[in-house]
């Protein structure tokens, strides 16, 4: 029902993201719709401001980005990510262990700047469950959020990390895309090689067992 009603517009959506409960969905001149369902406690999930808990159908956003149009999107557990064709980050929803990487643990029920990365040109992002990842222009990779579980890959230092902190261990790595799951991350390389870091259960991080990984390690 959501990709019906879009394609009834006059423009289209070009990207589209599938969150936990919800979508998110740009359209041909960069603006953002969501739809879905945005309980108690995950408030502001759909971008639209308080009292805004359900919308069955893609409905545009209200905030306009400052002005930028929206190139991606990612959508989490409980929070999403949109990358602005300037390199600019926003990040709304859910606040809870500095996922939306603005300092504190805030909810944001609108539309927020990640003022943290104004200073970097970010060229991807992706949302996991209670983190988030960012790839910079310059090859940097960046995370945020919770970090009991290994999923920041900042070694020992496993403390929320409110703000972006760049991976040490992926510097000089050449890392061309990134992807956050729930509670594990892959980054892959210019020259083919994937690194995956985070919690090892099922084996999701492809290294023959269950352990998980404090820093990038090479499948």
């Amino acid at each position: 029902l959501c990709f019906a009603a879009l394609l009834r517009e006059a423009n289209p959506s070009v990207r589209a993201a599938a969150g936990n409960r919800h979508s998110v969905f740009i359209d041909g001149e960069g603006r953002l719709s969501s739809c879905g369902n945005a309980p108690d406690h995950v408030p502001g999930l759909l971008g639209h401001g308080e009292g805004v808990t359900r919308l069955n159908t893609p409905t545009r956003l209200p905030s306009t980005l400052g002005g930028e149009r929206a190139v991606s999107v990612s959508a989490g557990w409980a929070h999403s990510l949109a990358l602005t064709a300037g390199g600019a980050v926003w990040s709304w929803g859910r606040g809870g262990f500095g996922r939306l990487g603005h300092g504190d643990g805030q909810n944001r029920l609108l539309p927020k700047k990640v003022e943290a990365l104004v200073e970097r040109r970010v060229v991807a992002v992706s949302a996991g469950r209670r983190h988030s990842l960012a790839r910079a222009a310059d090859g940097a990779v960046l995370t945020w959020g919770e970090g009991g579980l290994c999923c920041l890959g900042h070694g020992e230092d496993l403390s929320n990390q409110l703000l972006p902190k760049k991976i040490e261990a992926l510097a000089g790595k050449r890392v061309v895309a990134v992807s956050a799951g729930g509670m594990h991350n892959l980054a892959l390389t210019a020259d083919g090689g994937v690194c995956s870091w985070g919690d090892g259960n099922d084996g999701r991080l492809g290294h023959g067992n269950r352990e998980g990984q404090l820093l990038p390690k090479k499948i």
